[in-house]
């Protein structure tokens, strides 16, 4: 009797471990399908807040509740052509060649970070960057990554280079509760994204990878440093 019943207890922990295997890949099929129906959307249609500018919000409302995010959306015929080669040329500059994800960069950041013992450089391509911003959060982690990388490429097999970028640079953050390409270049210089020349265009996208430091250390030599060399690259780019 105490072995059958041992066996039917096993018995009973297989189909449960089972079942649950199912459910988890039901329910990681369907969370896929939503992010997939999403890209599809946004493919079309442009998106209100993103995640991040939603807990930056948060964040702001905290000390403030009044507080409230910059944030216009710009057309991409009307951005300015210098921030487009600048932000290409700072963020990814295989932007129109990779499928989304661009596996040397990641490689060289790896092993850069490794040499240093910490994280000192990133491998995100642009249409990373943008699958974060719309659909995840800061948090870093090997799960979040793969996340990222997934819906990087149903971003890079739903839409042209074109929506990509323009999605990406009105969602991207350039202040303390700054969003956005207009609104970056509104807080920054006191002119429309549309109206950027090459300098101004330069310093905003070397601003990218720690726009709220940035913002707060405007004279910094480091990001002076970075928009001399990316007022360097920029002029070789060819934008989408």
């Amino acid at each position: 009797m105490a072995r059958r019943a041992s066996g039917t207890t096993r018995l009973r922990v297989l189909r449960t471990v089972a079942l649950a295997g199912v459910l988890g890949v039901t329910a990681l099929l369907a969370l896929q399908l939503w992010f997939f129906a999403h890209v599809l959307w946004w493919n079309w249609f442009d998106p209100g807040q993103t995640p991040f500018m939603r807990h930056e919000l948060a964040r702001l409302h905290a000390a403030d509740p009044q507080r409230a995010l910059r944030h216009r959306w710009l057309a991409y015929e009307r951005i300015s052509v210098h921030l487009k080669r600048a932000v290409i040329a700072a963020e990814d500059a295989n932007f129109t060649v990779h499928d989304g994800v661009d596996w040397d960069a990641i490689e060289r950041a790896y092993e850069q970070n490794r040499r240093r013992g910490r994280v000192v450089r990133g491998g995100s391509t642009i249409t990373m960057q943008l699958a974060k911003n719309l659909f995840l959060s800061g948090e870093r982690s090997y799960l979040r990554k793969g996340q990222e990388l997934v819906i990087a490429y149903m971003i890079e097999t739903v839409m042209p280079k074109r929506r990509i970028l323009e999605l990406y640079l009105n969602v991207a953050e350039w202040g303390v509760g700054v969003f956005g390409a207009e609104a970056g270049a509104r807080h920054h210089f006191g002119v429309s994204a549309a109206q950027l020349g090459p300098r101004e265009a330069a310093r905003m996208a070397a601003m990218l990878p720690r726009p709220r430091y940035y913002d707060a250390n405007r004279g910094s030599s480091a990001l002076a440093r970075r928009t001399a060399i990316v007022g360097r690259w920029m002029g070789s780019v060819d934008p989408p």
